[in-house]
């Protein structure tokens, strides 16, 4: 049976089950499920490193909470033993009272967050078992015996049926952009701005990490050794994440993608005291698409200089701080930013414009983001240096978007290619700060190579105006005939 179709009979038993409701209990308690059988993988393979070089293996997880022991044993010939399985309610209560206690006392017992022990307590610290039903579970347990993840071809699989679910979880909802950022977008964001390795990556409020799975992949392909393998699984990316079930699925689809222990933390990113930040907590490059249309308490708001209730301002803050100098961002916002007339957003346009060089902006269709409803642009800048000149691209498709039609990366290509040497298109122009209006300092995308439309008129309109001219022209005749 295919990876697919085993997500499909888990999704379709899921549906039956009294404790799940919607699209985002599906994918929250498949992702435990499916971690828990990641887990059990990751340990035989490492187990079977060492046993090739004499020596043994210390396992993370006790035997009696193991995959093999619990979830489904097996018989001499590899296959599920139904007399040892457990189901019913003797499942329930073990899942209930015995492993997920287990699992969340990782956290306590951790030495470091960085650890994957760490991971373990806090993903199950976050989440409870929604499948009522023991026999359902059981049924789940099987089909989830059938998906491994020792290859890289497993691991590649197993992440794309991952983000499609992800992807589905963020059509469910008005919040889709919450949790769903779309991957062609993600992919050329992550082209224009270059992330190199040893570079620090970071995303401040990164929901299902798309940002950091796409650097991760960017950077996989181009890490030729060990050292620089290492670097990208310990040393590289960076992410926080306020929410719950997006802190887990986070985690999860990192780990998916190929990062054993991501440094994710889960914790709103907003209470930090943007004064506090120290060099040292600096990343090189940011990649973020901070929550849409959020509002923040004001005692949130006293720990930033400029004083907004507009979640997404405090995050371009925070970013603007959080990036050392010659750091480099690709962030996406609503493209009300470029424009809004409150003080706050003129003076976050002034913090942008003067501590960073603004290069470019792309102006996304609507439709970009799915449920969203929102308009966004995405803002490229270096830390360091003023903007002089900023390059707009304004994306113009000869389609709608939408669910059944998404934007691809062929979309994106020819602003990729121009974006190189700026250059100027029917598309694309330059903009120079110095001409901006100084006390507002908008920056609204204006297409100055755009033609102005001709307004269509109605056919009743042409008729009636023919008609009229037809009893001009019979009056002209007969004048002409006297």
């Amino acid at each position: 049976m295919n990876y697919e179709q085993i997500f499909k009979n888990i999704d379709d038993i899921l549906w039956k089950e009294a404790g799940c409701s919607n699209e985002l209990d599906y994918v929250e308690q498949t992702s435990w499920i499916l971690f828990l059988k990641y887990l059990d993988d990751l340990e035989i393979e490492r187990s079977d490193e060492m046993a090739l070089q004499g020596k043994d293996y210390t396992y993370i997880i006790k035997k009696q909470y193991r995959w093999n022991t619990w979830a489904c044993p097996k018989t001499s010939k590899g296959e599920i033993d139904h007399k040892a399985a457990m189901t019913g309610d003797d499942l329930s209560d073990f899942v209930n009272q015995k492993l997920f206690p287990y699992l969340k006392n990782f956290k306590a017992t951790a030495t470091t967050p960085d650890t994957l022990e760490y991971k373990i307590g806090e993903i199950f610290s976050e989440l409870k078992n929604k499948i009522v039903s023991g026999y359902n579970m059981r049924e789940i347990l099987n089909y989830a015996d059938g998906l491994h993840f020792q290859s890289s071809t497993d691991k590649h699989e197993m992440s794309h049926l991952y983000e499609s679910k992800i992807h589905k979880m963020g059509n469910a909802g008005r919040n889709g952009g919450e949790y769903y950022t779309p991957r062609p977008l993600i992919r050329t964001i992550v082209k224009i701005v270059e992330p190199k390795i040893g570079d620090t990556i970071y995303d401040g409020a990164c929901g299902s990490a798309g940002f950091l799975c796409e650097a991760f992949n960017y950077l996989n392909e181009r890490a030729k050794t060990v050292k620089q393998k290492q670097i990208l699984q310990k040393e590289t990316f960076y992410g926080k994440e306020k929410k719950g079930l997006a802190y887990i699925i986070g985690i999860m689809n990192m780990i998916f993608h190929g990062v054993e222990a991501p440094n994710i933390m889960h914790t709103n990113t907003l209470a930090e005291d943007l004064s506090q930040i120290q060099q040292r907590d600096r990343k090189d490059v940011i990649l973020a698409n901070p929550p849409f249309g959020g509002k923040e308490r004001s005692e949130i708001q006293q720990n930033f200089p400029i004083k907004t209730g507009e979640t997404a301002y405090l995050f371009m803050e925070h970013f603007i701080k959080m990036l050392k100098a010659g750091g480099r961002a690709g962030v996406v916002i609503k493209n009300t930013f470029l424009s809004n007339t409150d003080n706050a957003s003129i003076a976050l346009r002034r913090e942008l414009l003067e501590s960073c060089n603004l290069h470019t902006i792309l102006d996304c269709p609507s439709g970009v983001f799915t449920g969203a409803g929102v308009k966004t642009v995405v803002l490229f800048f270096e830390k360091g240096k003023p903007t002089e000149k900023i390059w707009y691209y304004q994306l113009n498709l000869d389609r709608n978007l939408g669910k059944t039609n998404p934007l691809n990366e062929d979309d994106l290509a020819d602003f990729v290619a121009l974006q190189k040497t700026k250059a100027a298109s029917p598309n694309s122009w330059s903009l120079n700060v110095s001409d901006l209006n100084p006390d507002t300092l908008d920056l609204s995308v204006k297409n100055p190579n755009k033609k102005e439309e001709k307004v269509l008129r109605e056919p009743s309109e042409i008729i009636k105006e023919m008609r009229e001219l037809n009893k001009e022209a019979e009056v002209l005749l007969k004048e002409l005939g006297e």
